[in-house]
């Protein structure tokens, strides 16, 4: 089940300095896996970000998932916090996630 976390915009700002002149929105969602048993200790939680990019010609859409990040609901709470907070995009998340997991 995916459920929704945060959203954020990245600053004009930024995009001017990389030569980007549309706006581009990234989505965070929690993903909760449960396994097929009543032990609600076997869930596990993921993350999935999506970027959409606002271009004159349509909306340019890419995602990417980590299906299992921990067992913990806090803790992936804390990691979507951390990718928040620095605009991760779906291109870099498997490596953010090795890097805050370790």
């Amino acid at each position: 089940m995916r459920t929704f976390f945060s959203s954020t915009f990245i600053e004009d700002e930024a995009l001017m300095k990389e030569g980007i002149y549309h706006p581009i929105k990234l989505e965070y969602y929690k993903i909760t896996n449960e396994l097929e048993t009543v032990d609600k200790s076997k869930t596990k939680f993921g993350v999935e970000i999506v970027k959409k990019e606002y271009k004159k010609e349509g909306t340019k859409v890419e995602n990417e998932e980590v299906q299992y990040v921990t067992n913990n609901e806090k803790e992936v709470e804390e990691v979507l916090r951390i990718l928040e907070k620095g605009e991760a995009t779906p291109i870099n998340l498997k490596y953010i996630i090795e890097d805050i997991m370790v």
